[in-house]
């Protein structure tokens, strides 16, 4: 008995010595502590995090562990230890830069926190170290440096941008604020240009099909506009002063500061940014190719944690932003030959509360997001006519727009021991949209409301192995009624489309991957982005409008993609090559009807195509030899074909001189493009970047006649490349300056052969969006960059 009682005393006792064996470590690079790092047990749940000056302490079962170390910025670093070793001693753990930003966590591409190799789907990061690099003030100037990613501007008078993914349009494209789909067709307009890179934390971006996760608009891929969190208490000011062809200022001011609480439970952070951009006449006929542009930004992103299982999630942005462009911009529009003048006033917000069980194997997210925007615009002018019916025209050409989009959902997600993730939620979107100009009598009153319901489950049989099946049923019910002149349209949509996805991914080797995937996407009937834009020609304005029998747009997306990556010391290699082919059915296309209303304006009608296809290749290579020095080279070569000849411009018959104009290919679309970035830094402080992009030769229609004649022409091809040099300064430990300066398009690569006059083609504009620009920066805070 005795004995017994022995062997389980020395068992408790071992046990006892087992489970109270604590090390206390620290995680830094470079002398400076990392904040927040995560370190976990491989193969268990239990883990701590590093507090704000990089320490932690954890409790080990077993004599000997392996820790996974991971922290933002760095890369993952995995270590094996005997906590008796460190009983006594501080168990410190030195990070090295992840350069390439091969080891970030991403949510785009599951709809749940995922580390990005381990991502089934490719997902692109743009995060603040690019946005410095290439000195972007705004989301359309960084995006262009992804593969497969082009950003272009399409008007002259106004600077409407769009962003085209894998070769398709603007309005394939679904863009998120902080994975919410409130950003509307109103939006996309102006949106790119009107939100600054300085509130955000990162972009990620998603190329292919993802309708079956975020929404029906999701064909050709998404764009997650994430903005920053409070992780640290921290405050800068940045100012840059740019000037366009030497001598056209482009000022912007941006600030930013957090406040974290002591025990890490709340926090806040407040961003905001001023811009003021001058016009710029390309061609000194007196019209401008770059508008006049006046922005103010506020936002805050706030977080509270009631306990350690939960956590309520608040971000709030407001934009308000004018633009004018055309001639005699100090005149009221009305007394202009041509002005397109905006005033916006937008408020995005989104609300979610994410809670858990207590094993964290149940997560639940119940969250609400609104946007909605109030514009002031004005498209006309006398058109270089002084008649009383110019004036009166010109006096009519003011209008006003609403523009509301709602979103509600709930989302569950099941980790399952095995490592295998089920996902699954329903949504409810709803937008409404009222553009009135009655002067034109142009009116858009349409309303979609979207109930959708999607689930999605990731399966892992083997470690090297990850399949990702989902679906999301959406219903759509649209109203709209589109009216110009005497043309009315009415559209009412009321349909069920099922959206299925699947993709695998597959670890040949450590270093190796493959992925491949199909998704199904739709876009029903309504107005987009291109649709909601009123360009001019001819001293007239243009129009778009739905026609009678729209009817709903498929897809079918196909992906496939071998990822080579490798890491050694402080070497890191990255390259990818993906190739990928979109077949639409009954694609939406826009045709010049060659029709002139009775104000002597241009229709152009959205019709159905009989078929189309968009195919090609991506590719990307990244190697930094160490965090000095940093190459990033990618490109995509495409094609766009549509099945049978398209009408892009349909003659009047009772012309003479007229025919129609038929292509075979996408306009606007260059069978090559893609972008170069290097990072070096030859000693303490100092920085070269040096960044690019190029585009191909494509086809551009050129209007050149009042009834919106089309001529066809082939662009030259464009390198824009950017060299920027900064230098880091420590005042003190909590106070940074970070100088900086150098030239945008340097080769001074711009498009020469502008329309000129009051009636020339406005949407005749392509190539890099600005000429050779100089700027000087300076920002300063508490923290070392």
């Amino acid at each position: 008995m005795k004995l017994l009682a022995g062997i389980l005393l020395s068992i408790f006792c071992s046990t006892a010595i087992a489970q109270s064996t604590e090390i206390e470590g620290l995680v830094s690079h470079n002398g400076r502590a990392v904040p927040f790092a995560n370190i976990s047990v491989s193969g268990t749940n239990h883990g701590a995090s590093a507090d704000p000056n990089g320490r932690f302490s954890l409790k080990l079962k077993s004599e000997k562990a392996e820790l996974i170390i991971q922290a933002i910025g760095f890369k993952t670093r995995k270590i094996k230890i005997d906590p008796r070793d460190y009983e006594a001693e501080l168990l410190t753990i030195q990070m090295e830069e992840d350069a390439l930003g091969l080891d970030q966590v991403v949510i785009s591409a599951t709809r749940n926190r995922i580390d990005l190799k381990q991502a089934p789907v490719i997902v692109n990061v743009l995060n603040s170290k690019l946005f410095n690099a290439t000195q972007s003030a705004s989301v359309a100037e960084t995006l262009n440096f992804q593969p497969g990613v082009r950003v272009e501007t399409n008007c002259q008078n106004c600077g409407f941008t769009q962003v085209r993914l894998n070769g398709l349009d603007g309005s394939y494209t679904q863009i998120l604020i902080n994975s919410r789909s409130v950003f509307s067709a109103l939006n996309s307009v102006y949106g790119l240009e009107q939100i600054p890179t300085s509130i955000l934390d990162r972009v990620e971006v998603v190329r292919s099909g993802g309708s079956a996760l975020f929404g029906s608009n999701a064909i050709a891929g998404t764009i997650n506009i994430i903005t920053k969190e409070p992780v640290l208490n921290t405050w800068n000011i940045a100012s840059n002063l740019s000037l366009i062809d030497g001598e056209i200022p482009d000022r912007t001011l941006n600030f930013a500061g957090s406040v974290v609480a002591e025990d890490l439970n709340s926090g806040v952070t407040i961003y905001g940014m001023n811009r003021d951009r001058s016009a710029f006449d390309a061609n000194g006929d007196g019209f401008t190719e770059i508008t006049e542009l006046t922005n103010n930004t506020l936002g805050a992103k706030a977080f509270f944690k009631p306990d350690e299982l939960s956590k309520l999630s608040l971000d709030l942005t407001a934009l308000k932003e004018y633009r004018k462009g055309g001639d005699r911009l100090e005149l009221p529009p009305h007394l202009t030959d041509i002005t397109e003048q905006l005033d916006h006033n937008t408020f995005i917000g989104g609300l979610t509360y994410d809670f858990s069980n207590v094993e964290r194997t149940n997560n639940y997210s119940v969250y609400v997001s609104g946007q909605h925007t109030d514009r002031k615009s004005y498209y006309g002018g006398l058109g270089g006519g002084r008649t009383a019916q110019d004036s009166i025209s010109a006096s009519n050409a003011y209008g006003n727009t609403t523009d509301l989009a709602l979103l509600g959902g709930f989302q569950f997600t099941r980790n399952f021991a095995n490592n295998d993730v089920l996902t699954t939620g329903v949504e409810y979107n709803h937008s409404n949209t009222e553009d009135d100009i009655a002067g034109y009598n142009r009116y858009i009153d349409q309303k979609v409301n979207s109930y959708a319901a999607f689930a999605q489950y990731e399966w892992k049989p083997v470690e090297n192995f990850t399949a990702l099946l989902g679906a999301r049923l959406d219903h759509i019910n649209i109203t709209g009624n589109y009216a110009v002149e005497d043309i009315s349209r009415f559209s009412i949509i009321d349909q069920t489309v099922l959206s299925p996805r699947i993709t695998i991914l597959y670890d040949i080797t450590e270093e190796l991957q493959f992925r491949g995937g199909y998704a199904r996407g739709f876009r029903a009937p309504q107005a987009f982005n291109e649709d909601l834009h009123i360009s001019s020609v001819g001293g007239e304005p243009q129009f778009v409008i739905l026609s009678n029998d729209l009817e709903t747009e498929y897809s079918n997306a196909y992906t496939a993609s071998f990822n080579y990556s490798f890491s050694k010391n402080k070497l890191q290699t990255d390259f990818l090559l993906e190739g990928f082919f979109t077949e639409l059915q009954d694609p939406f296309t826009t045709v010049s009807t060659g029709a002139s209303l009775p104000n002597g304006s241009i229709l152009k009608e959205v019709r159905n195509g009989s078929g189309a296809y968009v195919t090609g290749t991506n590719f990307e290579i990244g190697v930094s030899p160490n965090s000095d020095l940093t190459f990033q080279l990618g490109g995509t070569y495409q094609r766009s074909i549509y099945k049978e000849d398209q009408i892009l411009f349909e003659a009047d018959p009772n012309s003479g001189s007229e025919q129609d104009i038929i292509i075979s290919e996408f306009v606007r679309n260059p069978d090559f493009y893609g972008y170069l970035n290097v990072n070096t830094s030859p000693f303490e402080g100092f920085a070269v970047d040096l960044t690019g992009t190029y585009t191909g030769k494509m086809t551009i229609p050129r209007v050149i006649n009042p009834n919106g004649m089309l001529d066809l022409i082939e662009s030259p091809t464009f390198w824009d490349m950017n060299i920027k040099l900064s230098q880091h300064i420590d005042i003190t430990e909590n106070f940074h300056i970070n100088l900086s300066t150098g030239v945008q398009n340097v080769f001074n690569e711009y498009q020469d052969d502008f329309d000129s006059g009051p009636t020339r083609d406005s949407d005749f504009i392509y190539g890099p969006s600005r000429p050779r620009t100089f700027f000087f920066g300076i920002k300063f805070g508490n923290l070392h960059e």
